[in-house]
């Protein structure tokens, strides 16, 4: 039964939850699947670990612009509303609309990737019930009704056990960190292959160091998740930035253990880990997951067993995390009556219960589409995680501005360092330097140059401006035509992670359409 409406929710949260949250959201599925194929195998293992190094110090200085804004700010919505306190509720509107794509993406990536747990280490237990096939990608309903368990066990313990959802991140995280550097040390005790090459021989060292920098967002999307907490802690604002601090700096200590951890050994029929993580596609098994590879063949079954346990943490915790930001930006959504008003309700646990379940109604067809499909909505996170933080730098710019305070004017952009960055990505993606598919100017966005962003035109009303629906549809269009145009059905077999669907997006923009026409 709902209560009446309370502005505040429950401070219950400690800074080990909400470290635990952000470390949480920011690691999951991917970590320890999708290091190996993309960053190994696009820079090697010296650009991945450097590369990771330089996103990572680009995501201090965001962090530094979030702490800056959740002191000013200290309520549900982290973004949105920063972008709707400095730049009007159109930009506020645009904010909502990227965070929830980025953070549905994630969260539908991990619900469907139980399935392929169960594959990997349960064998076929949950593949019965053959439906059909969608992009290459055999969908069974014994999986899918795993992906939905997953999703309705994870909005009935957020909507009934609001503060034993912090206690549970904080012991997950525990155990997926502590898990993951016990393999990685028992690995290096006895390593006994050759490291290198340190770069893949294709391209430069530099356009391969810039190249894993540009994408690094999509490693630490929902760092930021406790921006939607910061009402609900029982702690100092003032600790926003050591906690956010500490979550950078472990996630991305934990992406290099893995990197290094997936490269510590291979089968003895090839000659390096270089072709070994570029044959994965044809493997099958503990060999086509490179960590797990490495900690049977240092330390047996309980070294998988370690990195199990570890996985399916971080997949728990990544639910968890990802709903909650969820529900929370929601919350805030229908206290702004962009969203009606019910969803700004907390029931008697203290939980916006309305907005969690209105998560798990969105992602209830979800795993009926297939990993495939899943994954071409994923593919779109990097590029809405840099629009995000550039709002968000662009917000602790102006208000940095209007308060004359100097670290953030920094920190938000307003120094020349943007434009030394931008040199920089730029000459590592002309020819001859390296190719960065297009990702080159993303990079300085990330903190730098949200200053385009606020040049839209100020509305009373969220959506009433008609480029806050044009970015999002020229972005989704072009999206969905280039995954047409390079889809390779045969690599989507393999992988389940690359789709295209150029009419996805249309049932959903027809409907926002039709509401924005009578908002305004």
């Amino acid at each position: 039964m709902d209560i009446k409406e309370s502005r505040q929710q429950r401070q219950d949260i400690s800074p080990a939850g909400a470290w635990a949250f952000a470390i949480g959201t920011s690691i999951g599925w991917g970590s320890l699947v999708v290091t190996s194929n993309t960053y190994l195998s696009q820079a090697g293992i010296m650009g991945s670990v450097l590369g990771l190094l330089l996103g990572a110090a680009a995501m201090l200085l965001i962090s530094r612009n979030y702490a800056y804004m959740m002191q000013c700010y200290p309520e549900a919505g982290g973004a949105y509303t920063f972008a709707k306190e400095q730049f009007g509720y159109d930009h506020g509107f645009l904010t909502a609309w990227f965070l929830t794509m980025t953070y549905l993406a994630v969260l539908w990536a991990n619900a469907t990737s139980l399935p392929l747990f169960a594959r990997y280490f349960l064998g076929n237990i949950f593949r019965f019930g053959r439906l059909y096939t969608l992009f290459g990608y055999e969908v069974y309903l014994g999986e899918a009704l795993l992906s939905l368990a997953a999703i309705a066990v994870t909005t009935v313990f957020l909507m009934t056990r609001k503060r034993a959802a912090a206690r549970l991140m904080v012991i997950l995280a525990a155990i997926f960190v502590l898990g993951i550097a016990a393999v990685f040390i028992g690995a290096f005790l006895h390593l006994n292959v050759s490291l290198s090459p340190a770069y893949v021989p294709e391209s430069s060292a530099i356009s391969q160091i810039i190249k894993i920098a540009v994408i690094s967002p999509w490693a630490f999307i929902g760092f930021e998740n406790i921006s939607h907490l910061s009402e609900e802690v029982h702690f100092k604002h003032s600790r926003f930035f050591r906690i956010l601090l500490v979550t950078v700096v472990s996630t991305t200590a934990l992406y290099i253990l893995i990197t290094l951890l997936s490269v510590s050994a291979y089968p003895p029929e090839y000659g390096s880990w270089l072709e070994y993580i570029r044959d994965i596609g044809n493997l099958e098994g503990l060999k086509a997951l490179p960590a797990f590879y490495a900690a049977q063949h240092y330390m047996g079954h309980f070294g998988v067993g370690i990195l199990m346990i570890a996985l399916l943490a971080l997949i728990v915790t990544s639910l968890i995390g990802n709903t909650t930001a969820l529900s929370r930006l929601f919350y805030a959504l229908g206290k702004d009556q962009i969203l009606p008003a019910r969803f700004s309700k907390l029931n008697r646990h203290g939980a916006p219960g309305k907005a969690v379940l209105l998560v798990a109604c969105l992602s209830l067809p979800i795993p009926f589409l297939g990993r495939t499909a899943i994954g071409w909505i994923v593919d779109v996170t990097t590029i809405g995680a840099t629009i995000i933080y550039a709002l968000v730098s662009a917000s602790a710019r102006k208000l940095a501005r209007a308060r004359n305070d100097r670290a953030e004017l920094w920190t938000g952009g307003d120094r020349p360092c943007a434009d030394g960055l931008l040199s920089a990505v730029s000459a590592a993606s002309q020819p001859g330097v390296g190719r960065l598919d297009g990702q080159g100017v993303l990079f300085p966005v990330y903190y730098l140059d949200g200053s385009g962003l606020p040049l839209l035109p100020q509305h009373s009303s969220a959506g009433s401006c008609p480029a806050v629906w044009q970015i999002p549809d020229c972005l989704g269009g072009a999206s969905g035509a280039g995954a047409v145009r390079s889809i390779d059905l045969d690599a989507a077999v393999h992988d389940g992670i690359e789709s295209s669907d150029d009419g996805e997006y249309s049932p959903a923009l027809s409907g926002l359409d039709r509401w924005q026409r009578r908002s305004s």
